[in-house]
């Protein structure tokens, strides 16, 4: 198999399971207020989501470093599949939010499947074909397919609720995972890795949570970039999610699904944007914590505009604005990531980088959800604005550490280091 092979067939598996997914992300904060949960219970459903995340991403992450990647990723399409459906009777039902709670929690095991190991599926891809390209740039490409796909499920996913009901989109995005399992099942298979032999769980899990401790937070080069993650992570999905139901307040159609599935599709298309300027921006900031940075300063401020302004087309043009920094660190914080991480502990790592980012949400979307309940939306968005702010004093540690040790070679910053290069590190 070819790098070029390996990068298409990433892109695949990106489209069809974005795609898929993003049929709900348009509608889901909407969906759950007409099961009859208040603001503050519907993100709390959300934070369950992340906090199943939490619990099951160093499982989940073994489970790709000991058996596969692709088994990893065949698992979560079957989980997200199955927590999709009982999504659509608890709507149905009008269910207690205990219930929602539990198969958020499911619906958070089927992602943590997928995080970290379809990267790790990449990377490991790569290096064994002699791909000599850039990281930023393979990335870079996922994220602007995903983004494409993420227009293409979220505004129809809205569009489909507008001329049926909330539920249909979830009837389709189900059986949209059972096609992107047949892709997957097809076209994704292991290259560049090879399972571990079988020991018992216990040791197996141990040593793995040890050596993702030691590549992970132990280790100086990416331990405050994991640490910053909570703070964006957890700022990141309120402020995606509270956008559907404070743009419909600001319009004055608080029906217009349609409407609510364009807000994610702005996003994705900022994503694109993103993805696009990726390697653009490489080029102007050439020390990659750096134009994290600018990215997070500049996003954050913002977000806090959201919150302050009263027109819904200045909302929407905001929400593009977040949308478009926000994507375009994102594969920037990917490559200094992975330059940094070993071939055997990549999935699990990334695994462990996703867990804090979910322990971020876990306490970050009820807090805004019932700030949301008491003040607005706006005054909301403020909060949201400053706890995102909160990870750039980890990010200065990070500079402060870098200039300690001069060189790329020393603090992989340099965003010309091809992949290469940073496998070697």
């Amino acid at each position: 198999m070819t790098p070029e092979r390996v990068l298409r067939t990433y892109i695949k598996l990106v489209v069809v399971s974005t795609g898929a997914s993003s049929m709900i992300w348009g509608i889901n904060t909407l969906f759950l207020l007409d099961a009859g949960l208040s603001i503050g219970q519907a993100f709390a459903a959300n934070a369950f989501f992340t906090a199943g995340m939490v619990l099951f991403e160093i499982p989940t992450g073994v489970v790709a470093d000991t058996i596969g990647r692709r088994t990893s990723y065949l698992l979560g399409t079957v989980t997200l599949i199955a927590s999709t459906v009982l999504y659509l009777l608890l709507w149905q039902t009008r269910a207690p939010f205990a219930a929602w709670a539990v198969v958020s929690a499911l619906l958070g095991l089927g992602f943590t499947f997928f995080s970290g190991a379809t990267e790790a599926w990449l990377v490991d891809g790569l290096h064994a074909t002699g791909y000599r390209g850039s990281l930023d740039e393979a990335f870079a490409k996922g994220q602007v397919a995903g983004g494409i796909a993420m227009m293409a499920g979220s505004i129809g996913g809205g569009l489909l609720a507008q001329v049926t009901n909330l539920g249909v989109p979830y009837v389709a995005r189900a059986v949209l995972l059972v096609i992107t399992f047949a892709v997957a099942w097809r076209a994704m298979h292991d290259i560049g890795f090879t399972p571990k032999p079988r020991v018992s769980v216990r040791a197996e899990m141990g040593g793995i949570l040890r050596a993702s401790l030691r590549h992970g937070l132990l280790n100086p080069s990416v331990r405050w970039v994991m640490l910053a993650g909570p703070f964006t992570a957890g700022a990141s999905v309120y402020g995606f999610y509270a956008a559907q139901p404070y743009l419909l307040q600001l319009c004055g159609h608080a029906d217009s699904y349609a409407i609510a599935g364009l807000s994610a599709g702005i996003v994705a298309g900022a994503q694109i944007a993103g993805g696009a300027s990726a390697s653009y921006i490489a080029r102007i900031f050439r020390d990659r914590i750096l134009t994290l940075v600018v990215a997070i300063a500049t996003s954050g401020a913002v977000i806090a505009l959201i919150g302050l302004v009263t027109s819904f087309w200045a909302a929407l043009g905001l929400l593009m604005v977040w949308g478009t920094m926000f994507a375009a660190m994102s594969p920037v914080r990917q490559a200094y990531l992975n330059s940094h991480i070993p071939s055997a502990q990549r999935a699990t790592v990334l695994s462990s980088d996703n867990l804090l980012g979910s322990a971020g949400g876990v306490v970050i979307q009820p807090a805004l959800g019932r700030a949301a309940d008491v003040w607005g939306y706006g005054p909301a968005y403020l909060l949201t604005a400053v706890i995102q702010l909160f990870a750039l004093p980890f990010l200065a540690l990070e500079i402060r550490r870098g200039r300690k040790h001069s060189g790329p070679a020393a603090d992989g910053n340099h965003a010309a280091v091809t992949f290469q290069g940073a496998a070697s590190s």
